[in-house]
């Protein structure tokens, strides 16, 4: 009996095990069975619209409960609609056999052939099970392009501590709109900064505004190295977006030059001044300086200028000893034409001048004259900047203007008479900033409160008796435009005996103030006194001399 029912026993169990084991083969899961992928390009062009689409399909038996996709875009992706670079989706229950697929779509951002990794995880919870799981899968994208030209134009030797000028040229040829820009810049030891065009900020780094397809510029940086002769100088620049408080690298530029012995040193003044600023219609004379630092002489040297076609009147050039070059608008020197260019010992010092008119009206905004000077293979480029032209126009009116004048005339002692004065204003070639028209009232003459526009920034110094209009900045106008400012405003004339048998002043000579945001030189232009005399004014012609 006791060996039947152990037999019994182990039946039983082999009853209950095969129960079992058939229960937990038909509820087994793995989450393999859940495919998870993303389908996409595996190269790409900066700012290139690309797609991605995750699919997930469901082949298990099991139906996958409470289930959220997340997906994350590559690093620094610019997201459609703005939408967060990590999205959490939460989905329907996915069915056995069951398959769907979501799109995300983006562009790229980063430098030429980095990695782009894309990612996504789906996590659900099997039916009739309690732990969740989940799945999980990348695609990496290489940007193959990046369409900017990012180079620096720098020569390939300069004179130690010798002032040089050179360049870094932009372009966009992306079909992406490009904003928040820096360039950085990397200067090799012993660089010293001393300006750059546009400015800088810290002397390292430069914003940059939109950059449409086909948009581009230029940073043009002026400074000075030291090294002894044949070292190597290595200038670095990058060139990015800063988003969300990261930089995002899209360029990079390196370029070297080499320290070379110097033995010619080229020098200038014009009108006086190594570093003038000149108006439009000014004459310049160029004084060109060169020193023969080396140790031996030099003989039968040749000297050109390359002159700037475009800014200056050629019809006023006098070469002095030099000879003009009409069609290539060059001025050349020989050892024929200057002793000193025959023969040059150590030391000693050479010149040759000569002068020309800039023009009295320009077609470019933020004008420079770039005048280019070769002597023996040593090339150096003048720069001068030229100032904006600040016009100013004070007229006065008895029967014209926005107010009603009223009064005798011709004006009498003890006797009111008011009149409007107009001041008008215009700005070619650079913005100035700060702008104000200033002049005086005689003690006859009062302001009646009239102004016209109302808003105008007018004010009066009762003490000093000066009025002041405060204009603000003004943008640089194209030569011929007639965008301008004006205001008018009323004065009251109460003439004196002392002014009998004469016209009387109504306002003083006036001037027009202000800085140049280009060359950063003050600026002022003056205009004649208003009288009772009114030349602008011809109904009330002859009736200017106070009874």
């Amino acid at each position: 009996m006791r060996g039947k029912f152990f037999l019994f026993i182990i039946i039983l169990g082999i009853i209950f095990g095969g129960i079992g084991y058939y229960y937990y083969k038909n509820n087994m899961y793995s989450k393999d069975v859940l495919k998870l992928e993303i389908l996409g390009p595996d190269t790409a062009e900066l700012g290139e619209d690309i797609e991605y689409v995750v699919k997930y399909k469901n082949n298990g038996g099991f139906v996958l409960e409470e289930p959220k996709l997340i997906f994350e875009y590559p690093q620094y992706s610019v997201v459609e609609n703005d939408k967060p670079q990590r999205q959490e989706i939460p989905l329907e229950d996915i069915y056995p056999g069951a398959e769907n697929a979501l799109s995300f779509k983006g562009k790229l951002l980063g430098k030429e052939n980095e990695s782009k990794v894309a990612k996504a995880w789906l996590s659900y919870r099997p039916k009739n099970l309690k732990a969740r799981y989940e799945s999980a899968t990348t695609l990496t994208a290489i940007i193959k392009l990046v369409p900017l030209t990012f180079e620096f134009d720098l020569p390939s030797k300069v004179e130690s501590g010798k002032e040089f000028h050179f360049r870094l040229n932009y372009f966009s040829n992306a079909n992406y709109p490009l904003s928040n820009l820096r360039v950085f810049v990397d200067y090799p030891s012993d660089f010293e900064f001393i300006s750059s065009t546009p400015k800088s900020l810290e002397k390292t780094e430069w914003g940059l505004g939109l950059l449409n397809r086909t948009d581009g510029g230029r940073i043009e940086i002026v400074g000075k190295v030291s090294g002894e002769p044949a070292e190597e100088k290595i200038f670095k620049a990058k060139l990015g977006i800063w988003q969300d408080g990261e930089y995002i690298l899209l360029k990079e530029a390196v370029r070297g030059l080499e320290i070379m012995q110097p033995s010619i040193f080229i020098s200038w003044q014009i009108n006086g001044s190594p570093r003038y600023i000149t108006n439009v219609g000014d004459y310049l004379h160029y004084e060109i300086f060169f020193k023969n630092t080396g140790e031996k002489p030099l003989e039968n040297l040749f000297l050109v200028a390359k002159l700037d076609d475009s800014l200056l009147d050629f019809s006023t050039i006098q070469p002095g000893n030099g000879k003009f070059q009409e069609s290539s608008k060059t001025l050349i020197w020989d050892h024929t034409m200057n002793q000193d260019l025959r023969f040059l010992d150590s030391m000693d010092e050479g010149k040759v001048d000569f002068w020309i008119k800039v023009k009295d009206q320009l077609s470019s905004n933020n004008p420079v004259i770039k005048t280019k000077i070769s002597l023996s293979q040593v090339n150096e480029e003048i720069e001068t900047k030229v100032n904006a032209k600040l016009a100013l126009s004070q007229k006065g009116y008895f029967s014209q203007g926005p107010f009603v004048n009223s009064g005798s005339l011709p004006p009498t002692v003890g006797q009111s008479t008011s009149y409007t004065i107009f001041w008008q204003i215009q700005n070619f070639y650079n913005d100035v900033k700060n702008v104000k028209v200033k002049a005086t009232l005689p003690s006859q003459v009062r302001l009646s409160g009239e102004l016209f526009p109302k808003d105008a920034k007018f004010a009066f110094d009762q003490v000093s008796r000066e009025i002041v209009w405060d204009v603000g900045d003004l943008v640089g106008e194209s030569a011929g435009s007639t965008t301008g400012k004006e205001i008018f405003f009323q004065v009251v004339l109460t003439p004196d005996p002392n002014q009998r048998g004469q016209a009387a002043q109504l306002v003083s000579e006036a001037k027009i103030i202000g800085q140049d945001s280009w060359t950063e030189a003050p600026l002022e232009t003056k205009a004649p006194e208003i009288t009772t005399s009114l030349p602008d004014d011809v109904a009330v012609s002859g009736k200017d001399i106070v009874q």
